[in-house]
């Protein structure tokens, strides 16, 4: 966001830095009441805690690693392309023309050793895990990235790493990634895609390595995405040169092809992810810092703001008194944030929201939580009273936690257009705020939080509720969680 001309955004880390999330959010008992968005079940899939990771009595891997140390890395990495190369040898034959070919080999590497070559370069220092499109082989640094990667999320995020990268294979073996004229921009993303279509047979069982449970475990997952999304493009730098998309993005397509199958990835291209990103902004402008510290004057500009937006015959009152939130009749509080229909009111514990809202200085933890981390927060309170005022809305049940994280995605597109206050600053979203929204989604949830700021048990579909509202407007949002 950008109050009084200046921006609340925080530059991401790059890709080999790790975010580190922890679930704190209420979760919802209850019965779905839609259908179409029910919001217990994750892609048709019930949602629920459970064992991830690797089975106990998982067969031994297929594949060979050259180089290996022999190492639980490795293992590991080995137990993933195995598993992948079981799913697609049966899936790509129902999916797409031709025959499936699985990896010519596997490599592992140490960034710190001075020999060794992958793809025709040097793995001295290379800190990642690739496919390459000169030889179909997949590798992977074995020391740094998948260790800390496997630290924060579990043994699950192996797996999602390579199953991103054996999407470039399946891709190209499909022909929907050409190499030479496919942007780097659409091919990740349907890398990611296909990786989503893998995901969903392990969550729905049906590996006989690896178990993913559809709350924590698939939590952790898309985590695993915001830790990898792209660093924030700098005013000098060219949208698409090397782009490889935002996590808001990048968890989008992942969402595509557990959701949807792997039909869904054929349809990413370029005009599919300019049609999603609409007007978003994806790159900071001169003199964009990317972030402005939560303030009591910061706060009051987001509420102006959201009030010229929606205009309410009634705007909700602003308290910064803390406890006063407890006195509500009709709701209960929801720290940082809440909002009390009886009186009106939204009720800031606001050293509170500073905590969520600064960002992380140790870049050895890279956390993604930042200015619209909070402000999202402050936004979804401010939307209970929009729907107070509109009237015959349950508002404490998980249809209305994910209505609200809906309502929530519309206002964050409303605001990246600007909207200019009453002392003539303006208050925008700026590139890598819906991250910031989306990483606030997986850690905390008050954005898709009912009135009582209990929110759904995942944060799949927190997020994909969020990303419906982003893509369209408040009609939408109140069809779907009516």
């Amino acid at each position: 966001m950008r109050p009084a001309r200046r921006t609340l955004r925080m530059c991401a880390a790059a890709c080999t830095l790790i975010l580190l999330l922890s679930g704190c959010a209420h979760m919802i008992d209850g019965k779905a009441v839609s259908s179409f968005a029910d919001p217990f079940r994750v892609g048709g899939l019930q949602a629920v805690d459970g064992p991830t990771g690797l089975r106990p009595d998982a067969p031994p891997p297929d594949r060979e690693v050259k180089d290996t140390d022999g190492g639980r890395i490795d293992q590991l990495a080995a137990q993933s392309v195995s598993d992948l190369e079981a799913f697609w040898t049966t899936t790509y034959p129902n999916s797409f023309d031709g025959d499936f070919r699985p990896a010519s080999s596997l490599l592992s590497w140490d960034p710190a050793r001075p020999r060794g070559t992958f793809c025709r370069s040097r793995t001295f220092l290379l800190v990642n895990a690739a496919y390459c499109y000169l030889d179909n082989t997949i590798g992977w640094d074995r020391r740094i990235l998948l260790p800390a990667l496997r630290r924060a999320y579990g043994d699950m995020a192996i797996p999602m790493v390579l199953a991103h990268e054996y999407g470039h294979a399946i891709a190209r073996t499909a022909g929907i990634t050409k190499r030479r004229e496919t942007p780097t921009l659409v091919a990740e993303q349907q890398a990611d895609c296909l990786a989503g279509v893998y995901l969903r047979w392990v969550a729905q069982g049906d590996s006989p390595r690896f178990t993913l449970s559809t709350g924590d475990g698939l939590n952790g997952v898309l985590s695993t995405m915001l830790a990898l999304r792209d660093p924030l493009l700098q005013p000098d730098e060219t949208i698409g040169d090397n782009e490889h998309g935002s996590a808001f993005e990048r968890i989008s397509a992942f969402q595509f092809g557990f959701t949807e199958g792997a039909d869904s990835c054929r349809s990413i291209d370029a005009e599919e992810i300019e049609g999603r990103r609409g007007e978003l902004p994806v790159q900071l402008q001169q003199d964009q810092t990317g972030e402005v510290a939560v303030s009591e004057d910061s706060v009051r500009v987001v509420v102006e703001a959201m009030n010229i937006l929606y205009e309410p015959a009634k705007p909700p009152q602003l308290s910064f008194d803390a406890g006063a939130a407890s006195s509500c009749t009709d709701a209960r509080p929801s720290p940082p944030a809440s909002y009390c229909p009886a009186t009106n009111t939204i009720t800031v514990d606001l050293p509170a929201l500073q905590a969520i809202g600064t960002p992380n200085r140790d870049e050895k933890l890279a956390t993604l939580s930042g200015d619209n981390t909070a402000y999202s927060m402050l936004v979804s309170r401010y939307l209970q009273a929009v729907q107070v005022e509109h009237g015959g809305l349950v508002l404490d049940n998980a249809t209305a936690a994910l209505r609200t994280a809906c309502m929530t995605g519309v206002a964050t597109t409303r605001l990246s257009q600007g909207v200019t206050t009453s002392n003539g600053g303006i208050i925008a979203l700026t590139a890598g705020d819906l991250d910031e929204a989306v990483a606030g989604l997986l850690t905390n949830g008050l954005a898709a939080g009912d009135i009582n700021g209990e929110s759904v048990p995942a944060g799949f579909s927190r997020i994909d509720a969020y990303r419906t509202g982003v893509l369209s407007d408040d009609d939408r949002c109140l069809q779907r969680f009516p």
